[in-house]
């Protein structure tokens, strides 16, 4: 079951796959059950939006425009280094206690929408990562309890400026610039998939060339221990999504780094959940 949030004539419309293809409603139609991150908030029955939407129009894809699945999350808080082999190939030890940082609003894009290059810095580099979107809000929230809080799952390229990244012990400045965050195709209830999508495959792809593949099962902390350690610190709210790590294979570990440039085209993977694919553009 896959939800898209999408733009059609200056209207949000939401979107289901029913298997032969999606079919929608636009806000302003009496059977539109909500904007996605509303029905994410109220814990809707992702059942019952998809009936709703069932006898909407039939969606040419190609003809709209895919906005980010929760377009304006209250948090999105990131993990880093959560692959050993991701770890190692950037000189860093593997972590022993996740290592977090943040993302803001501006630098969001959806699918099809370009990650922008800034004139700033040519480093922009690519990491594909699995989204796991709260849906039920705690602090405390114990590990054996975590995946119940999860609303459903999505897919990210957090793509990053290295030399920004790196100017200082922080990461924020590399990780924030406008229309760097590709985040999307699709919403995919966790009662869709496995248990914190263990079994499923991440593949990156850099112009049709695969240059990261891993499975989920091999992250450091998985989903639950993601959600437990957080929540000991700040209280996670419904909306509010964690970007879980990036694996091996990134740019800038590559002997010459791999760079993406103007006129790339980047596809991020994950079993079941669609596929991300961004171009890469310019910024003015």
């Amino acid at each position: 079951m896959q939800f898209a949030v999408y733009e059609q004539n200056g209207y949000h419309g939401l979107a289901v796959n029913q298997g032969d293809g999606f079919v929608g409603r636009l806000q302003g139609d009496p059977a539109y059950p909500g904007d996605l991150d509303l029905l994410v908030v109220e814990q809707a029955n992702f059942t019952a939006v998809a009936h709703a939407l069932a006898g909407g129009a039939r969606l040419d894809l190609g003809a709209v425009r895919f906005l980010p699945p929760l377009p304006h999350p209250g948090k999105i808080i990131c993990v880093g280094l959560n692959y050993a082999d991701h770890s190692d190939e950037t000189g860093f030890e593997i972590p022993s206690y996740p290592t977090i940082f943040a993302r803001f609003t501006s630098s969001l894009v959806g699918h099809g929408d370009p990650i922008l290059l800034p004139p700033q810095s040519s480093q922009l580099d690519y990491e594909g990562e699995l989204v796991a979107i709260i849906g039920r809000g705690g602090r405390g929230i114990p590990k054996a309890e975590a995946l119940d809080h999860v609303a459903g799952y999505s897919i990210f390229n957090d793509a990053t400026l290295r030399d920004y990244q790196f100017k200082t012990p922080q990461w924020t400045m590399g990780k924030n610039f406008d229309n760097t965050g590709a985040f999307g195709p699709y919403f995919v209830p966790a009662a869709a998939v496995s248990a914190g999508c263990k079994g499923l495959r991440l593949q990156t792809r850099l112009n049709g060339q695969v240059v990261q593949d891993a499975a989920i099962d091999e992250m450091v902390f998985d989903v639950a221990s993601q959600i437990a350690l957080l929540s000991e610190v700040f209280t996670l709210a419904p909306g509010d999504i964690i970007v879980t790590g990036t694996p091996a294979g990134v740019g800038m570990a590559r002997k010459p780094p791999l760079w993406m440039k103007v006129g790339d085209l980047c596809e991020v993977e994950i079993t079941g959940l669609g596929v991300l694919r961004n171009p890469i553009g310019v910024r003015s």
